[in-house]
């Protein structure tokens, strides 16, 4: 018999930690939302944040639910996700995030997510109970995303200076007003692709537990993630904040429109067909692509190189936490049984 089996008061505890990893999500990533219009004064620091969680809070309910049975069923055979893989999965991921954040590091959650499940259940039942392929697919839409983010970047700051010649620099005032948009738009993606993340594992809880015979995202479960992640937002992660919006490039209004509307197309389209992207690394790479259009030397490529680096890690490091978090629940487990 498995650590945890199938007991109510576990499966509440990872509900509660899944609700939990949605506030953590919102207020690691509220930088990658707001920090480009806080940083070119489109607004001020609690309007910001304030739209963003209004905004993410309801993007859920308007795009379905595709990343949230990526996350349930395409990683982790069903009979895997018992509940002690589950909760293995979640502290991980929550204890990077944390470690990230203190350190003001933009990493992915995302990331830390896709690596958490990744380590819990082979720590549990070793590689070939993991589906390297629908593992494989998650990998390669997490790492491609950022570099499209780039690319859009470029090319959304290369059109919008095409649109703007020949008119003065009080253009960049209708930018700061058109930022509104292109915030909220950014909004609704993220919190339609990240918030479906905790919805996929409470299913995958429910079904383990056997509360519910097939795969499926409650709706009680959508209006939990989905408003715990607003909360983390408008909370708001300060120091991401600073990184993201004035480390990378130095945003003007058109700089920052441009860098939102691209992350916005880029990780919509990819919850719309079930790609658990980075907001984190998409962001972060639309502002690099935006400062390449304009002048490549002014990229502070070494922040860049900072965050690209936390890229590749995230998933080993969030793995190797799962892993531990495994093995301990699993001893303390053991030695509850024998008291």
């Amino acid at each position: 018999m498995d650590f945890l089996t199938v007991v109510p008061i576990a499966a509440i505890v990872i509900i509660v930690l899944a609700v939990g990893f949605s506030f953590v999500n919102g207020f690691h990533d509220a930088a990658n939302v707001v920090a480009t219009m806080i940083s070119t004064r489109a607004f001020q620091p609690q309007s910001a944040l304030i739209i963003a969680a209004v905004a993410e809070s309801v993007g859920p309910f308007l795009f379905g639910t595709a990343v949230a049975r990526t996350i349930g069923v395409g990683i982790i055979h069903p009979e895997d996700a018992t509940v002690g893989v589950i909760l293995a999965a979640l502290l991980g991921a929550i204890a990077w995030g944390l470690i990230t954040w203190y350190f003001g590091l933009p990493s992915s959650s995302s990331h830390a997510l896709v690596g958490g499940m990744a380590g819990a259940v082979l720590a549990a039942s070793g590689l070939a109970h993991l589906r390297l392929h629908g593992f494989t697919a998650v990998l390669v839409v997490l790492f491609t995303s950022p570099l499209v983010g780039l690319f859009a970047g470029y090319w959304a700051q290369n059109i919008l200076l095409f649109i703007s010649r020949g008119f003065t620099p009080r253009l960049n005032e209708a930018y700061k007003r058109l930022q509104v948009f292109s915030a909220v738009a950014l909004a609704l993606s993220h919190g339609t692709n990240d918030a479906q993340k905790s919805m996929g594992l409470i299913a995958m809880t429910l079904v383990s537990t056997g509360v519910m015979s097939s795969f499926m995202v409650p709706a009680w479960a959508i209006v939990v993630c989905a408003l715990a992640m607003g909360l983390g937002t408008a909370i708001g992660g300060w120091r991401i904040i600073k990184t993201v919006g004035d480390r990378i490039y130095r945003l003007r209004p058109i700089n920052g429109f441009a860098a939102q509307s691209a992350s916005a197309v880029v990780i919509m389209g990819a919850a719309v067909f079930g790609g658990p992207v980075s907001t984190t690394h998409v962001v972060s790479s639309a502002i690099a692509g935006v400062g390449s259009a304009e002048r490549i030397k002014a990229v502070r490529w070494n922040m860049a190189f900072d965050i690209a680096l936390a890229w590749i890690v995230t998933i080993p490091a969030s793995a190797g936490l799962a892993a531990a978090a495994y093995w301990l629940l699993h001893a303390a487990f053991h030695i509850l049984r024998r008291t």
